[in-house]
């Protein structure tokens, strides 16, 4: 750097060297996040497909990763995601809910493709007992499990057309078992050998505006804790051998995304207002990634990373929870409703 931040800003500070200044970016776990922060105005970019459907109070957006080249330009890896956004959801409105939950089943349904007999295997990833972590869990306690009524009561679902054999697990945190969850499921996977396995977990967001109203639908896997830099090995189709589908809702943003973004409109209120002010003076010298620098630091005491989560977390996750279960209970299960899906939230 020709000349230090610490000089410019007249008090000393550290910043992270050149090189891994430029690796940073906000963290996000959305591909659409991750599209739109590519510099500029996105241009279309070669094997990268998108598409958007509005429907009411709900958008959803494909984006399709077909080539390596794509895949190091967004930095997602290879696959298909969908997006559904519902601001609304914020609200707490049922109506928007059920509708969401709908729209979800279908997406779901056409990603998946399942043959009638398959049999799925879901993950609720994240730790029960902090909250906004705890989305992969809620969600299996919903679930409509059958693998266990095919095998030891199949008169309870007659000639059986209509359902899955679903099991589904919370395996945990390597915290509490000390055993990778990628292990656990593997595990499973050889003993059971499943057709798919669909994973769930909470996701890190880069705008505060799709906390908790967002869902991602993914063919591509998932690394468990990537999204607020604590990387475990991914659960994907090459480590698993057979198709996983990861679903996900953002529940946390980084402080710093937060606070640098505040910082921004701050100071383009204040070039709007009161051009030529002292604070403009002194910000206008730092580039976009000097900026961040210097609220990560701020933010980050002694190298722990601050994530910000909504105070009604509690609600929210419960609300989301149900979408996401009686969501995946319809496109499960052919033969069930969303009325018979309501059914089984407790």
């Amino acid at each position: 750097m020709t000349k230090s931040i610490h000089k410019r800003l007249g008090r000393p500070i550290s910043i992270l060297p050149t090189k891994q200044r430029l690796a940073y970016s906000p963290r996000t776990d959305l591909a659409i996040e991750a599209r739109e922060m590519m510099v500029g105005k996105p241009a279309p970019i070669e094997g990268l497909d998108e598409s958007e459907e509005h429907l009411e109070g709900i958008t959803i957006t494909r984006v399709h990763v077909k080539t390596k080249v794509a895949e190091r330009k967004i930095g997602k890896k290879k696959g298909q995601y969908i997006t559904l956004e519902a601001p609304g959801l914020r609200r707490r409105d049922p109506d928007l809910q059920e509708r969401v939950t709908e729209a979800f089943a279908n997406e779901l349904k056409s990603l998946i493709q399942l043959p009638e007999r398959a049999s799925i295997l879901v993950i609720g990833l994240g730790n029960r007992d902090v909250t906004p972590d705890a989305l992969g869990p809620q969600v299996v306690q919903k679930l409509f499990v059958t693998r266990h009524l095919f095998h030891y009561m199949p008169q309870i679902l007659g000639d059986g057309k209509g359902y899955r054999s679903v099991s589904a697990v919370a395996p945990g945190v390597l915290g509490i078992t000390g055993i990778e969850t990628s292990e656990i499921v593997q595990g499973l996977v050889e003993n059971m050998r499943p057709d798919a396995v669909i994973v769930i977990d909470a996701l890190a967001a880069r705008s505060l505006s799709r906390v908790n109203s967002t869902i991602q639908i993914a063919d591509s896997g998932i690394q468990p804790g990537a999204g607020v830099g604590n990387h475990r090995k991914p659960i994907n189709q090459e480590t698993l051998g057979i198709p996983v589908l990861a679903i996900g809702i953002p529940t946390v943003v980084e402080a710093a995304t937060i606070a640098g973004d505040t910082i921004e409109l701050v100071l383009e209120e204040l070039r709007r207002k009161v051009p030529g002010n002292a604070a403009n003076a002194i910000f206008d010298r730092f580039n976009t990634r000097e900026k961040v620098d210097l609220v990560r630091e701020v933010l980050t005491p002694v190298g722990h990373n601050l994530v910000v989560t909504p105070k009604e977390i509690d609600e929210f996750l419960t609300d989301m929870a149900k979408v996401v279960a009686q969501g995946l209970n319809v496109a499960l299960h052919p033969a069930m409703t969303l009325e018979d899906a309501a059914l089984f939230m407790h």
